[in-house]
């Protein structure tokens, strides 16, 4: 059988009113930074971005490194990737610049897509530091997207960096692009392990099965269904994160939540503020991020939770 993820996850919603439906709802660690993606909305960004990806050479098996925050940015880059046939590597965007060049080099990557800056628990962090240092030693990459996020000066590397936003701007690039057609077994993506007891190790997820895996254990575990605003707290770094964060979500046209900073910055209630502001009706996380705001129990009084199911 042949498939591509990314038009199981946008394109065959489209016929229905589900193009109208909200897909991503970002809520930024600062206050003011949120947006609201539809389908439509969704499936336009990624397009125009796989052309992007297109105008610099990247066909079908080229490795893609992804080295960002949890910001809209980095569903669309996925999503891009495997729409393009590319194979994405996510790097969770807290590892340092000699773990993200060891990434970089064991899968071959060909370009890296990353941004200027990260918020998380109040500190600014560095990203395209870390780049340009990890790049000393990756002479295959040959091109850098940046997202811009602040008004910071950036280090900008002649012929080789750009910005995401002028990219897609460009009068060449348009919101149309044909999903390649995979084979079941062709790769998706590549995720590392940690790395704690040895040299992480790069794990290959295929087509087909990773997705009818994670759409089918979504749908039984989770239970969701059309109405459902559904947030899972993991980084999209991790496996939890791609699979029940993006791509089962996705899959099934849910509207997802995703938030960028820390469970406890800037109060310890921004959790349960999150799931009041936008009615969330089904909340996955884990049990030590549980443990760590059970001493904060009494912030749970202060919302209104009655959307959770």
């Amino acid at each position: 059988g042949q498939l591509n993820v990314s038009y199981n996850c946008l394109d065959r919603h489209l016929s229905s009113w589900r193009r109208n439906k909200a897909a991503i709802i970002w809520q930024g660690e600062r206050e003011e930074d949120r947006c609201t993606l539809t389908y439509q909305q969704l499936h336009t960004a990624v397009c125009k971005f796989a052309n992007v990806l297109k105008s610099h050479g990247i066909k079908k098996g080229d490795r893609i490194t992804l080295f960002l925050p949890m910001i809209p940015y980095l569903p669309i880059a996925m999503l891009a990737c495997a729409r393009i046939g590319a194979i994405h590597s996510v790097v969770f965007s807290a590892f340092s610049a000699e773990s993200l060049k060891n990434r970089i080099l064991d899968c071959d990557s060909k370009m890296v897509i990353t941004a200027d800056i990260g918020f998380h628990g109040g500190k600014v962090i560095d990203l395209k530091s870390k780049i340009d240092s990890a790049l000393k030693d990756c002479d295959g990459v040959e091109k850098v997207i940046v997202c811009k996020r602040g008004d910071i000066k950036v280090n900008m590397q002649p012929n080789r960096d750009l910005w995401w936003h002028e990219e897609i701007n460009k009068p060449d690039i348009t919101d149309d692009f044909k999903a390649e057609e995979m084979d079941a077994e062709d790769p998706l993506f590549i995720l590392y392990t940690s790395g704690t007891t040895g040299k992480p190790k790069g794990v290959f997820h295929t087509t087909a099965g990773y997705l009818l895996h994670v759409a089918i254990s979504h749908k039984l575990i989770f239970d969701v269904k059309e109405e459902d605003i559904f947030w899972c707290t993991a980084d999209i770094g991790w496996i939890t994160g791609h699979s029940y964060l993006t791509y089962a979500p996705l899959m099934h046209g849910a509207s997802i939540v995703i938030y960028e900073g820390a469970p406890d910055y800037p109060t310890t209630d921004i959790w349960w503020e999150i799931i009041d502001k936008y009615k969330v009706s089904i909340f996955y996380t884990a049990p030590t991020a549980l443990a760590m705001l059970r001493q904060h129990s009494q912030d749970l009084k202060k919302h209104n939770l009655t959307s959770l199911k």
